[in-house]
């Protein structure tokens, strides 16, 4: 009965690692799926290496951006960065650039998680890199192909992918370029795996060489962060329910979810117009925006309309 606890503990601080995992996994599923539906090389000359390029670049280049989009340290970083109030800050700018770079490094490492994953899943499966150059494989080793010129030795490479489209004399020649290519894709794609591997692992011990935190005083701060962003969006939500109901109350004349209610208050035409419509934060002074047109009219009419009294014996 103990096994199940032990292992959320270990598991606990370590959120990270798992959702970084989890992406990768996902990324490969996706990425054999992807393959077994969609993927067809065209087995032209001077289409291949466009088709398979697109395949292994562009998927990993939207899966980047979305490892940034999903990521709200990203929109932590630019929201608000041209605001009035930030000009007017008395931050060491030095030390603001250091830290920008800092998040922005984390971000970063985080958003290629995913396209990292599919470019080695890719290259590893060598079908794409076997596609994208095969018209450019050098052939001259393979006496089977026969003495032509280089635009039709291109043509009949860039068919390789494709094996019903190889004459029965060149099948030899196609089966040991192919097995050239996959090599070449697969050693690429180890080589990836290990840059990036390395690469992850040193920046994590450097970053803990410069930490100005202990072991143990590192844990406990990552633990008071994670505490404290669950607790502070607990209180955002409740807090700005209570603002809110505050507002509806107000325009309404009773709170939702109140089951002893005696009146309810008759907004005029006039009231309504004015919270209908498209709202913008607007500024109220410089400390405080008006969040909604609803917001806006609680807080400048004084709403002294018309009640209705509710019968007691419905």
């Amino acid at each position: 009965m103990t096994f199940l606890p032990k292992w959320l503990t270990f598991l606990k601080g370590k959120e990270v690692v798992i959702a970084n995992a989890i992406i990768a996994i996902l990324t490969i599923g996706g990425q054999q799926l992807f393959s077994f539906f969609t993927f067809s090389c065209p087995c032209h000359e001077g289409q291949n290496l466009i088709y398979g390029l697109a395949f292994l670049g562009v998927p990993a280049l939207i899966l980047l951006v979305l490892g940034y989009a999903l990521n709200n340290q990203t929109w932590r970083l630019v929201t608000g960065k041209r605001s009035p109030l930030l000009a007017e800050s008395t931050w060491n700018h030095l030390l603001q650039c250091k830290l920008t770079c800092f998040v922005l490094c984390s971000i970063t490492g985080r958003a290629l998680v995913a396209p990292v994953t599919w470019l080695a899943v890719t290259l590893i499966n060598g079908s794409y890199y076997v596609c994208a150059v095969s018209e450019y494989a050098s052939a001259y080793y393979y006496g089977d192909i026969p003495n032509v010129t280089i635009s039709e030795r291109q043509r009949i490479l860039a068919a390789f992918p494709c094996s019903q489209l190889v004459p029965p004399e060149l099948s030899r020649a196609r089966d040991e370029v192919i097995l050239l290519l996959r090599y070449q894709s697969q050693v690429a794609g180890w080589l990836l795996i290990a840059v990036v591997v390395i690469t992850v692992f040193l920046s994590y011990c450097l970053a803990s060489c410069f930490s100005p935190l202990s072991f143990l005083h590192f844990r406990y701060w990552t633990s008071y962060v994670r505490n404290e962003q669950e607790l502070f969006d607990e209180a955002t939500d409740q807090h700005s329910k209570l603002y809110a109901m505050k507002h509806v109350k107000k325009f309404f004349g009773f709170v939702p979810g109140n089951e002893n209610i005696n009146e309810i208050r008759i907004p005029s035409l006039r009231e309504w117009q004015a919270i209908s419509g498209l709202a913008f934060l607007k500024l109220v002074d410089e400390e405080h925006y008006d969040y909604s047109l609803l917001h806006d009219w609680a807080l400048k009419d004084s709403a002294d309309r018309k009640y209705l009294k509710l019968d007691e014996d419905p």
